[in-house]
C-alpha cells in the first residue's frame, strides 16, 4: 500500500510541473491543430494528442510539453493496474478504479470533462477555449488524481487481511495448511521410529530350559 501511495505522490509532482506550463501546453496544441488543418474538432482523446505529437509537432518546446502530458497519462494508467493487483476490491473501490481506467484509456472521449473547485485549470482558459477545445484535456489529470486519492482513502479502511489476499497469495495457502496436531505428531513418530525390539530367545536355550523342568511327582510304586 505504501508503494502505490508513493507512486501517486510522484505523479502529483509530475503534474505540478506540467500545470505550471499549461499555457505552453495549450499553445503547443494550437500549433499542432494548425499544422494538421484541424481547427474545428476539440481535443477529445489522449490518442489525438499522441497523433499530434508524432505527426504535427514541429519544435522541441511543443514536443516536450506534449510528451510530458502523455507520460503523466501513461503513469496513471500503470498505477491503475497496480491498484487492481493490490486487492480484489469492493463495489466502491471497483467503481472508482473503473472510472480511472476509462478516463486514461487512449480512446476515451474527454471533451465533456470539466475539473471543478478546488481545481482552477479551466478558469485559466478563455471562454471559447474552455467550452469548445481544451476544457476536457486540461481537466483529465486532476480528475483522475482525485479519483485515485479517493480509492486509496476507501482502501485504507479495509481490513489488512483483504489486502493480503491478492498481494500475498501464499498467505491463503499457508493458512489452510495449519499447524500439525499433537496426534499427527505422535502417529508420525510411531511410524518413523523403529519399534522396540523384544529380546530374542534361541531355540537351544528354549530346549535347555525345557530340560531343566522337574518331572511330575509320583507316589511310591510308580503309579498315579
Amino acid at each position: 500500500m505504501n508503494e502505490v501511495k508513493e507512486a501517486l505522490r510522484n505523479i502529483e509532482q509530475m503534474y505540478k510541473l506540467f500545470q505550471q506550463q499549461q499555457f505552453t501546453f495549450i499553445a503547443a496544441l494550437e500549433h499542432c491543430r494548425e499544422n494538421a488543418h484541424d481547427k474545428i474538432r476539440p481535443i477529445s482523446t489522449i490518442a489525438q494528442v499522441q497523433s499530434y505529437t508524432e505527426h504535427y509537432c514541429n519544435n522541441s518546446t511543443d514536443r516536450r510539453i506534449l510528451q510530458m502530458f502523455l507520460d503523466t497519462c501513461s503513469e496513471l494508467n500503470k498505477l491503475c493496474q497496480r491498484f487492481e493487483a493490490l486487492h480484489s476490491g469492493t463495489p466502491v473501490t471497483n467503481n472508482l478504479l473503473e472510472r480511472c481506467k476509462t478516463l486514461v484509456s487512449q480512446s476515451s472521449d474527454l471533451s465533456s470533462l470539466r475539473a471543478k473547485y478546488p481545481h482552477d485549470v479551466v478558469n485559466h482558459l478563455s471562454c471559447d477555449e474552455a467550452r469548445n477545445h481544451y476544457g476536457g484535456v486540461v481537466s483529465l489529470i486532476p480528475i483522475v488524481l482525485d479519483l485515485m486519492k479517493e480509492w486509496i482513502a476507501h482502501t485504507e479502511k479495509l481490513p489488512r487481511k483483504a489486502l493480503q489476499q491478492v498481494s500475498d497469495p501464499q498467505a491463503t495457502t499457508k493458512g489452510t495448511t495449519g499447524p500439525i496436531s499433537p496426534h499427527q505428531t505422535t502417529d508420525t513418530q510411531l511410524k518413523t521410529n523403529n519399534p522396540r525390539e523384544l529380546p530374542k530367545i534361541s531355540f537351544k536355550s528354549r530346549v535347555k530350559d525345557k530340560g531343566c523342568l522337574k518331572p511330575p511327582w509320583r507316589p511310591p510304586g510308580g503309579k498315579l
